[in-house]
């Protein structure tokens, strides 16, 4: 005996009523739970739906759905850190490593210039309101999809949320007390690793701004084949 479209429906409602919020984790835990109910149903017909459901969900033990979104969750955001990570790689290959080289090059001698004075603390300061402002609008849109849609993937939101990487938001901050609490000029090595870190933070930001969200449809596609169909 098969599920209804009406039951599978209750599924869906009661997955959400446990806390997965997110579309494709409902949708595996629907199959999941329909497929368990279905195998219940082949040893005792007369078993009501309600109480199957119940006596499969008790399987999942006290956290309920909780561990799976868990699993999940850490396995997208691995995903996700490899897709940063590619990105990043790529700036240090021909052509893109002269762009690189460049943004070193002035980033150093900016540092060495206003070493001394408030620009450099503004410029970082600047820079932070900026990604601030750039998250706040990501992740609008996303919450604006949902209302549209009713409908949320984890990897998506991973994306719109910068993955595990949204604590480099700080960083501008870090570099800013750093540099105005020192009182003696750090020789040129130590200049040139801080010009090399801040642009690499400027390089990670505009990827996690920028270049992932804006391939966000490509990669979901390719994590969810039925992200198609849906869309």
């Amino acid at each position: 005996m098969k599920l209804s479209p009406t039951q599978i429906d209750r599924l869906y409602e009661f997955t959400r009523q446990h806390y997965v919020e997110y579309y494709d984790l409902q949708t595996e835990l629907v199959d999941h739970l329909a497929n368990a109910i279905e195998a219940q149903w082949q040893e005792n017909p007369t078993l009501d739906f309600e109480e199957a459901l119940q006596i499969e969900f008790k399987k999942f033990g006290v956290f309920g759905f909780m561990n799976v979104v868990e699993q999940r969750q850490a396995a997208m955001s691995k995903k996700y850190n490899k897709l940063v990570w590619q990105h990043f790689k790529a700036f240090f290959t021909i052509p893109k490593v002269m762009l690189t080289i460049g943004l070193l090059l002035v980033t150093y001698f900016f540092i060495k210039t206003f070493y001394y004075q408030y620009i450099f603390s503004i410029a970082m300061l600047v820079l932070a309101v900026v990604l601030f402002v750039a998250l706040f609008i990501e992740n609008r849109k996303i919450k604006k999809q949902k209302k549209e849609t009713g409908k949320i993937w984890l990897f998506e939101q991973i994306i719109f949320n910068y993955g595990a990487f949204s604590g480099l938001l700080y960083l501008p901050l870090n570099f800013s007390n750093l540099f105005s609490r020192s009182e003696v000029l750090p020789n040129n090595y130590v200049l040139f690793l801080v010009a090399f870190l801040i642009v690499s933070f400027y390089l990670v930001s505009y990827i996690i701004i920028k270049i992932i969200p804006s391939k966000a449809e490509e990669y979901l596609k390719e994590t969810y084949p039925e992200y198609r169909m849906v869309k």
